[in-house]
């Protein structure tokens, strides 16, 4: 119930429409119990005087009952139809913004699966929940009540037979409820995992098929699979065990009732009316009493449910359109530049501010042992606006790291990052991200066109559709992409497919880089964009993306001597720390790390 009470937010604003159908199912219900009424009055009266008429009027009203009873439960679905798909629709909505708004550090460490099971199978247990359990337990709740009053009345000795198993069957229903929640819990996470083995053999086919591994990943999925199975069947065994129960008992007291009634009738101390309502009463709660095990079973799934959703819910989401709270910051150890005038933003010219500056950056990620040294240690950079600056490491060295805070996508834990002397800090993500675009190291594309994919990066200017255009084609062009883009079936109007698969690797990254530049953005980060371009491609879009860099303040990763000459200045990371800064040729002559890395002889330059 701790777990269930969490929906409740989600549910108030139902709440009306669904108390209406609790109260018409309970009415429908309750009418069932006034049908055996209505037989005892038809057994001792018109039966027992032989009244032809008599009996005709009960009928009547016996099948007035049952129309009645089937109207109202008709209308109860009705009544909850509508809103609790209304509420589906808000959960899951809630939960993917949710997601939108969790650090990347999050994502890095939860399988997509888990999250795709979270915001599908998870929450359409929880409509069924809300569509039947939710609903019967409280009708079948009172109905076995108001039954129970009614028995008690009629005879209350035969009631009491009746009575009887209550007790052990709620000690039952305990057991079972702890040992099916933990079953119900492990198969939801077993959905999980076997989700992200499907999406990931999806998303890596080339790859499976490529090294010949279909059968390793049909084994692993098999596995899973078979674990899955185990779990469900499990699951099964304990619902046969307490359905058994559940039936069993109250059976053997229906039994002992109807012995001792109808020894009561031969005495003549009951009516033969009275035990057929007694004994029709019983019959009319055998439903009620044997959904139990049932409607436990679907309230304990829905409850592991609820907990997995706000599992992902309760992670502290990141404010996109606000700066975060306050943090320590380690002072710089140099003077940064002037405060630049307020109104720097994005779309400025790269003339005016005091461009990129790091000061003392470090940073760990979050799941990193809290005992291990940073990765990123007294970062301190100064690109100056309007220039380029190379940035040069070995493997590991954190250079996508790096220029993964420039955008948020991470917080230093130490020291301050400035663009034009605004601390970065204060600076909100959605502010941050209209100055800074990037062009990541693996083009990821969408299930879009062409033009969606690259239109992605760029802010909506005034002019309309033509202006969109322009900045489509021109981008295009920077990136090299005109070409290819053109000759697809429909143009830029192409959908590209799941990831973009569709395409080459090279005309994927140039995508990629026409996104980043699109948008005419003050600031230009770019993870090595020309890493699977072919030579002559490559020089090509060298060559368009020298005029880009010439109006923006750029940080580019690069791991080749052709991209390296684009910057104006190069920054060599090694050990976690910026080791010399410098021309391309100055520091090939007189830093022997950089030479090495340039030459392939450092253990590349990734």
């Amino acid at each position: 119930m701790r777990s269930l009470l969490r929906l409740w937010p989600f549910i108030r604003p139902v709440r009306a429409r669904l108390g209406v159908a609790a109260c018409v199912a309970v009415l429908a219900s309750c009418i069932s119990l006034v049908i055996p009424l209505v037989l005892k009055w038809l057994v001792d009266g018109p039966v027992a005087a032989r009244d032809p008429d008599g009996a005709w009027l009960g009928g009547a009203f016996l099948l007035l009952l049952g129309l009645a009873e089937a109207l109202l439960f008709g209308l109860r679905r009705w009544l909850v139809a509508r809103p609790l798909a209304g509420v589906e629709a808000t959960m899951r909505e809630t939960l993917y913004g949710h997601l939108q708004r969790l650090p990347v550090a999050f994502h890095d460490r939860w399988p997509s699966g888990q999250l795709l099971s979270r915001g599908t199978t998870d929450l359409q247990l929880l409509r069924m929940f809300f569509a039947f359990p939710l609903m019967f337990l409280l009708v079948n709740g009172v109905t076995i009540l108001v039954g129970a009053v009614i028995l008690l009345v009629q005879r209350w000795s035969l009631g009491l037979v009746l009575l009887a198993p209550v007790l052990p069957l709620m000690v039952l229903c305990s057991v079972f409820e702890a040992k099916y929640g933990r079953a119900a819990r492990r198969a939801q996470d077993q959905v999980g995992d076997l989700t992200t083995v499907v999406e990931e053999s999806v998303l890596g086919i080339r790859i499976i098929k490529g090294f010949g591994r279909h059968r390793s990943q049909a084994r692993a999925f098999r596995e899973l699979t078979r674990a899955l199975r185990s779990t469900e069947l499990g699951k099964a065994r304990l619902l046969a065990w307490i359905w058994g129960f559940m039936t069993a008992l109250p059976e053997l007291a229906i039994g002992g009732a109807l012995v001792c009634g109808a020894v009561q009738v031969a005495d003549g101390e009951l009516s033969a009316g009275t035990l057929v309502a007694f004994l029709s009463t019983a019959l009319a709660l055998r439903w009620p009493v044997d959904s139990i095990g049932f409607l436990l079973a679907m309230s304990n799934e829905a409850a592991t449910a609820t907990d997995r959703y706000f599992e992902v819910m309760d992670e502290p989401a990141v404010a996109e359109s606000g700066p975060p709270p306050s943090a320590v910051r380690i002072p710089p150890r140099t003077a940064g530049p002037p405060t630049a005038t307020a109104g720097a933003g994005a779309g400025a010219g790269a003339a005016t501010g005091q461009g990129l500056v790091f000061s003392g950056v470090a940073f760990r990620y979050p799941d990193a042992p809290p005992d291990s040294p940073p990765l990123l240690r007294d970062i301190t950079l100064h690109i100056r606006p309007g220039e380029t600056m190379a940035l040069v490491g070995a493997t590991g060295s954190g250079k996508t790291t790096l220029t993964a805070l420039v955008p948020r996508l991470y917080d230093p834990t130490a020291g301050r990052i400035s663009l034009d002397g605004r601390d970065l800090a204060t600076i909100s993500r959605d502010e941050a991200r209209a100055m800074v675009a990037v062009a990541f190291e693996e083009p990821t594309l969408f299930s879009a066109t062409a033009a969606e994919n690259v239109l992605m990066g760029g802010a909506s200017r005034p002019g309309g559709a033509d202006a969109q255009d322009d900045e489509l084609r021109r981008a295009l062009a920077v990136a090299q992409a005109d070409g290819f883009v053109d000759a697809l079936p429909e143009g830029s109007a192409t959908q590209v497919g799941e990831q973009g698969l569709s395409l080459s690797g090279g005309q994927r990254q140039r995508l990629a880089l026409a996104r980043a530049v699109v948008g005419r953005p003050r600031f230009l980060i770019l993870d090595d964009p020309l890493s699977a371009l072919d030579v002559h491609t490559e020089a090509l879009v060298e060559a368009a993306l020298r005029q880009v860099l010439s109006t923006t303040t750029a940080l580019v990763v690069a791991h080749r001597p052709s991209t390296v000459l684009l910057a104006d200045r190069v920054a060599l990371l090694s050990g976690g720390r910026i080791a010399a800064v410098g021309t391309h040729h100055e520091l090939l002559r007189d830093n022997p790390e950089y030479a090495a890395l340039m030459s392939g002889e450092g253990g590349g330059a990734r």
